[in-house]
């Protein structure tokens, strides 16, 4: 996987927005060019049009694109969380030329910033729900992750949940982690379970130890989420995403894949090397939060398959431009001897149950 600059990649996120913005709208639209009603919008959700305003940040992420795509499909209507005015602009320029959906709008914010809580709490306000997918990339431009850019992921994580406590419209928040905060288990343990699911954390001094700097950040913004949520009450899930994989990934989401692929042998030695397809991801998402008002709580692990063979290696590895001995090693294996087992059950029963009526796209 080469090395994509921070303003190449901000502009291939910019237009994948763009097309994906423009493709929604002509799935909304009649023949006239009048916006096509979803018949299908309220059967869940109840029928207060302002229950379908929702704020996304991130949103012209990798993620964030696929996310605000399917919330589109669902009938919501989605602010955006972006980081310039710049954008904010073009996306104005955009709606008044008819060339996106009316549905989609954006304010500029700073997710980071020690005094942002106030103009998060403004983006905020009106919203019912808020989708947290903590997308950040190498400020210096480099495909890569760093331990200072674990540090701004914790912030932003408390200023996103600090937000949410203080804006009285908003009733529920989804944050998007990473299963890299369950799978760094400390292997000298003997009481340690075979099985890592939704109740399973990370070692924290042995990501520090071993410079999974990914790792602690996802670990360590969740940990104060969940305490924010706690003590001031607010109404939170977590999905904690294996890799996630999709079309160009390589060039759509370099900086978290590398990151994430730090110790891929020995997540692939311990069998909890595993994969998510980005749509899949984005319908968890849309799920649980629509499952929240009853059933949804606490956090859930999100995966498709688990990378356990030099066959599903060599697809991945593909996938991100890689080699294979970046998973395998130079030996490579054809068995991988699972210490851990990793287990999604949580979420696809959440999910069974509602997929018949949730996901006409």
């Amino acid at each position: 996987m080469g090395i994509v600059g921070l303003e190449e990649r901000e502009n291939i996120e910019l237009q994948e927005f763009c097309r994906m913005l423009m493709a929604s709208a002509g799935l909304h639209r009649r023949k006239d060019g009048r916006q096509q009603p979803n018949n299908k919008r309220f059967d869940l959700r109840g029928d207060d049009e302002e229950d379908m305003l929702v704020c996304v940040t991130s949103g012209v992420s990798f993620l964030g694109l696929a996310l605000v795509d399917r919330l589109l499909r669902r009938g919501y209507s989605v602010r955006l969380v972006v980081d310039n005015q710049e954008d904010v602009e073009k996306l104005r320029e955009m709606r008044t030329g008819g060339g996106i959906d009316d549905r989609i709008s954006a304010v500029m914010a700073k997710l980071t910033d020690d005094d942002d809580v106030e103009s998060l709490s403004h983006a905020f306000d009106g919203c019912r729900g808020v989708f947290h997918t903590s997308a950040f990339v190498d400020p210096a431009g480099l495909s890569g992750y760093t331990k200072s850019m674990a540090e701004i992921e914790v912030k932003a994580s408390e200023n996103v949940m600090k937000a949410c406590a203080v804006t009285p419209s908003v009733r529920k928040c989804v944050f998007t982690s990473s299963l890299l905060a369950c799978v760094w288990q400390d292997s000298t343990r003997n009481d340690l379970s075979p099985v890592i699911n939704h109740d399973s954390w990370s070692t924290e001094s042995l990501c520090i130890d071993k410079k999974l700097w990914y790792a602690l950040g996802k670990l360590r913004a969740e940990k104060a989420a969940w305490k924010i949520a706690e003590e001031k009450g607010v109404k939170l899930a977590t999905i904690c995403p294996a890799l996630i994989t999709g079309p160009e990934i390589s060039t759509r989401n370099p900086t978290a894949t590398l990151a994430y692929l730090k110790g891929a042998q020995q997540m692939y030695q311990s069998g909890v090397l595993a994969t998510v397809d980005i749509t899949r991801l984005a319908e968890a998402h849309v799920g649980v939060f629509e499952a929240m008002n009853k059933a949804a709580f606490g956090r859930y692990i999100c995966f498709d398959q688990v990378v356990d063979g030099e066959e599903e290696a060599e697809k991945l590895a593909e996938a991100t431009s890689m080699l294979k001995n970046k998973f395998v090693g130079n030996g490579g294996s054809n068995i991988v001897q699972n210490r851990f087992e990793l287990s999604n059950r949580k979420l696809t029963n959440l999910l069974s149950g509602r997929v018949h009526c949730c996901y006409s796209s």
